[in-house]
């Protein structure tokens, strides 16, 4: 196994994570892996190095449950991570233990199924880029929707001086255009997914049992995406969705792994050892199949 540090200590530890993955992967049958951290470089190839170590495995599978726990990043890093997975795997599922916000719920909207439980949230959709002059990541939309409310005061001839002089100073064209550009792609890569994905064996209606045509798939994913995507029903980037909100407000079907009491314990049994121990290295994520630990650091 590849060691984050040399010492004993370290070997034991990731031996039972490793231990903790083979017993998770008899529960669900499939092969495992779990990342923790931001979506942005170099996470993206750090997975791909750690599924292909997977697969050169010999009793490797043909699904993948992606155990996920993120804030989020760039929706171009998530676009190259899902390409990684649906490059070796024919089936992939999401399980979400705590949370997967921003990009990283559009991950989870990739895979064929999301399992959660009543404490897992995921999170609106807002992109997520960084700013000139800025460190760490803005939120997108907040930027487009503030700069959309100063012009629609502008056409009232509302617009005071001060906003005015906000309005110069702060919003630069080109900014705003990448915002835009990210929008758009966020939209139409999880619309994408989820009619590839999600939505391929939704064959008829639930209550007037009619037959589901691609239109309707392609026109509920829009539906979806633009519910996630809408900054005046969440209010904040940072508000967690839960399972019962994903059911109920956008009507998703999600998984609740802990109505399964054995699959509750294998997945709790992994993710804190593999979270405990993550919290006290000093990296800012890691991406783990069994027999590979490894940690990731941002490029940001």
């Amino acid at each position: 196994m590849a060691h984050l540090f040399e010492g004993r200590a370290n070997e034991h530890v990731e031996a039972q994570i490793d231990a903790r993955a083979e017993a998770l992967e008899r529960k669900l049958g499939c092969d495992l892996a779990c990342f923790c951290g931001g979506l942005d470089q170099p996470a993206d190839l750090e997975i791909r190095a750690a599924i292909e170590h997977r697969k050169r495995q010999g009793d490797s599978r043909g699904s993948l449950a992606f155990l996920l726990e993120t804030d989020g990043g760039y929706i171009e890093i998530v676009e190259r991570i899902v390409a990684v997975l649906r490059r070796h795997y024919q089936h992939v599922s999401f399980i979400i233990p705590d949370h997967a916000m921003s990009a990283g719920t559009v991950l989870a909207m990739s895979g064929d199924a999301i399992f959660m439980d009543y404490h897992s949230t995921l999170g609106p959709i807002d992109p997520q880029t960084h700013r000139e002059g800025r460190r760490g990541f803005v939120p997108a939309l907040g930027y487009l929707v503030q700069y959309e409310r100063l012009i629609e005061k502008s056409r009232r001839g509302k617009l005071t001086a001060a906003e005015l002089a906000f309005l110069v100073e702060k919003f630069d064209p080109a900014e705003l255009y990448r915002y835009e550009q990210s929008r758009n792609l966020t939209i139409a890569l999880l619309e994408e997914w989820l009619v590839k994905y999600k939505f391929k064996d939704w064959k008829e209606t639930r209550t007037r049992k009619r037959k589901v045509t691609p239109a309707m798939r392609k026109k509920r994913a829009n539906e979806v995406a633009r519910l996630l995507n809408a900054t005046d029903r969440w209010h904040s980037h940072a508000r967690g969705i839960s399972m019962e909100v994903l059911r109920s407000d956008v009507n998703l079907v999600i998984d609740d792994f802990e109505e399964d009491a054995a699959l509750n314990q294998a997945i709790r049994e992994y993710y804190e050892l593999f979270s405990d121990y993550l919290m006290k290295l000093p990296f800012e994520g890691a991406i783990h199949v069994r027999g590979r630990f490894s940690p990731i650091y941002s490029a940001s």
